[in-house]
C-alpha cells in the first residue's frame, strides 16, 4: 500500500520581554529560585486583573510580518478552559478565532509552507516529580510568560522538511531578537501532527484534509516532548514508520498525543487528543479587544533584514559560495561580525596605493579570493576555537577590525600559514592587535631570497636519499624536503614557493 505523509506543525516560542504577559513580574523566572517571580495575577488570586504586555503584542505582529502574514485589524483574547496543576486559573488566556497574525508562509527549500495563524497566549507553570516520592511540586515562575504559538497548514511531507521548517523559524525569531528559541531550555517547543493517508484517497480543501468517496481518513497523532532538531527528525520519522506498520498489520489508528522517548528512540502513548470544543473557548471578559493598526504601521518600519535576504546578499555582494553563506548567516551574531570584517577589508583594499580604479570593480576583482579567506578562517579556524572553549561569537576578544587586519597580512603574503595559526591563537587568547604580535614575535615570512636559497641548498645536500627517490618517480619525497626547509627557516618560509623551487632544482 502506498501512503502520503501529511504533517502540520505547532510551534510555541517564549518571548523574551522584560515582564510577563499579563503582569509586571520579571520574565526571567526560570533563572531564579522556585516561586520567587510571581504575583497575584500570574498565580490567579481572586480579584486580580490581567493587563496585556504591549511589547509581546508588537513582537507577535513583527513575527507575522517576517513570515508574510496578514495582520488582524483588531484582535481579542479568549479563555481556553482545562484543568492541570500547573495552570493556576483553571484556564489559559489565549486566542481562538481572531489571532494577531494569519495566512502567511515560510519558504523551505523550493516549498512554501503555509502558516495558518500566529497567536499570543500565556505559558503555564512547571511541574517537578521528585524521584521516589508520592507527590509533585509546582513552580509558578514560568506561569504567565508570553508564549507565541504558530500553526502551519498540513503542508509538510517529511521528517526532514519538518526539521528544516523549525530551524528556519528559529533563525527568524533570533534575527528579530524576540526569542532566544533554545529548544533544550524549553524556549521553543515543536509539536508535529502526523497522519498518513492512502494515495489518491484524500484531498486538501482550505487547509483541511478531506476524504474522497467512501474512504475513511486515518486520524492524526500529535507528537510532543521533542527538545532538539535532531530528535524531531528521528521522532517524526519513527512515528511515520510506526503508523505504516500498524496499518499494514490490520490495526486501526486513533487520534492521540504521543511523547518521544530519547533513550528508547521511540514514541509512546500519553493521552487521547483533545478537540477545540473540549476547551470551551469564550472571550476573555477582563481584556477588551485591541486595534492593531498603529502597531502594524510601527512594526513595518522596524522589520530587519531576514536570513533568506541576507543569504542572497552574502552570495551576490560578498562573493561567498552558497554553502559558506548559509553557515555564516545561520547565526545573526556571526553574520553581523562577518559584515564588519568585509567592510574593513573593502576599505583597506580601496586604500592601497598600488590599487587604482572604480571601487566596485576593485572589489569584484578581489572579492572571491577575499571571501574564501574570510569563510575559511571564520568557519574552520575560529569555529574550532569557539567549540573547544565553549563560547559564542559575541564573547570573543578579537575585534572585527583586528580580524580584518590579520587577514590582510595573509592576503599580502606577509605571514605564512604556520605563523598565521600561531598569531591567531594569541589573538584569540589575548585580543591583541596582529601587527603588535608580529612586531613582538618572529613571525614574518622570509622574503630574503638568499636566506631561502641557502636553506634549500642545505636540504638538498643533506638529504640525497630523498632527492634520488624524487628523481626516481617517488613524488611524495619532495614533501620531506619541503619539511626540512621549513624546519631550517623555523616555519617562516612559504611552503608552496619552497616546493616549486625544489622541483625546479632537482628535476
Amino acid at each position: 500500500m502506498e501512503y502520503d505523509i501529511i504533517i502540520g506543525m505547532e510551534v510555541h516560542a517564549q518571548l523574551k520581554t522584560k515582564s510577563k504577559m499579563f503582569c509586571r513580574c520579571s520574565n526571567d523566572g526560570e533563572n531564579q529560585p522556585p516561586n520567587t517571580t510571581i504575583c497575584e495575577v500570574c498565580t490567579a488570586q481572586p480579584g486580580a486583573l490581567p493587563v496585556p504586555n504591549k511589547k509581546a503584542i508588537e513582537w507577535t505582529v513583527l513575527t507575522g510580518l517576517a513570515l508574510n502574514c496578514k495582520i488582524a485589524g483588531f484582535t481579542k483574547f479568549d479563555r481556553k478552559n482545562y484543568f492541570y496543576p500547573d495552570l493556576p486559573k483553571g484556564y489559559q488566556i489565549s486566542q481562538y478565532d481572531l489571532p494577531i497574525s494569519y495566512d502567511g508562509f515560510l519558504q523551505v527549500g523550493e516549498e512554501k509552507i503555509k502558516i495558518i495563524r500566529i497567536h499570543l497566549e500565556e505559558d503555564t507553570g512547571k511541574l517537578f516529580h521528585p524521584k521516589g516520592k508520592n507527590y509533585s511540586l509546582v513552580d509558578y515562575n514560568r506561569s504567565g510568560t508570553p508564549l507565541m504559538e504558530l500553526v502551519t497548514a498540513p503542508d509538510i511531507k517529511s521528517a526532514r522538511e519538518a526539521k528544516e521548517f523549525c530551524q528556519g523559524y528559529q533563525k527568524i525569531l533570533r534575527y528579530l531578537d524576540v526569542s532566544d528559541a533554545d529548544m533544550e531550555k524549553g524556549q521553543m517547543r515543536c509539536e508535529a501532527n502526523i497522519s498518513i493517508q492512502e494515495k489518491g484517497k484524500w484531498k486538501k480543501v482550505n487547509d483541511e484534509i478531506l476524504p474522497i468517496g467512501d474512504y475513511k481518513l486515518n486520524p492524526k497523532t500529535e507528537l510532543k516532548n521533542i527538545n532538539s532538531f535532531r530528535a524531531m527528525e528521528r521522532a517524526v520519522d519513527y512515528e511515520i514508520k510506526r503508523q505504516k506498520k500498524f496499518l499494514e498489520e490490520g490495526g486501526r489508528l486513533r487520534q492521540e498525543t504521543r511523547g518521544w522517548d530519547e533513550a528508547k528512540q521511540k514514541t509512546y502513548h500519553q493521552r487521547e487528543k483533545e478537540s477545540a470544543h473540549d476547551y470551551r473557548y469564550f472571550p476573555e471578559p477582563d481584556i477588551p479587544s485591541l486595534d492593531l493598526t498603529k502597531i502594524k504601521n510601527k512594526m513595518e518600519k522596524e522589520l530587519p533584514e531576514l536570513p533568506n535576504e541576507k543569504l542572497k546578499r552574502f552570495v551576490k555582494e560578498y562573493f561567498f559560495n552558497k554553502i559558506d553563506a548559509e553557515l555564516l548567516v545561520a547565526n545573526k551574531d556571526m553574520a553581523d561580525y562577518t559584515e564588519k570584517i568585509v567592510s574593513e577589508l573593502r576599505a583597506w583594499l580601496n586604500a592601497l596605493p598600488e590599487v587604482e580604479g572604480d571601487q566596485d570593480e576593485i572589489w569584484e576583482k578581489n572579492g572571491k579570493k577575499i571571501a574564501k579567506l574570510i569563510s575559511g578562517w571564520l568557519l574552520t579556524r575560529l569555529g574550532a576555537l569557539l567549540k573547544a572553549n565553549n563560547i559564542n561569537i559575541k564573547e570573543i576578544k578579537i575585534t572585527a577590525e583586528n580580524f580584518a587586519e590579520f587577514l590582510t597580512l595573509i592576503y599580502q603574503n606577509k605571514i605564512n600559514n604556520t605563523s598565521a595559526q600561531k598569531i591567531f591563537e594569541i589573538m584569540f587568547k589575548e585580543g591583541k592587535d596582529p601587527s603588535d604580535i608580529l612586531d613582538e614575535g618572529d613571525f614574518e615570512q622570509i622574503s630574503d631570497t638568499n636566506i631561502l636559497d641557502k636553506a634549500i641548498a642545505k636540504a638538498i645536500q643533506e638529504n640525497q636519499k630523498a632527492v634520488n627517490e624524487y628523481k626516481a618517480g617517488k613524488v611524495n619525497a619532495i614533501q620531506f624536503l619541503v619539511g626540512q626547509v621549513m624546519k631550517e627557516t623555523k616555519g617562516k618560509a612559504d611552503a608552496q614557493s619552497v616546493r616549486k623551487i625544489l622541483e625546479e632544482k632537482i628535476s
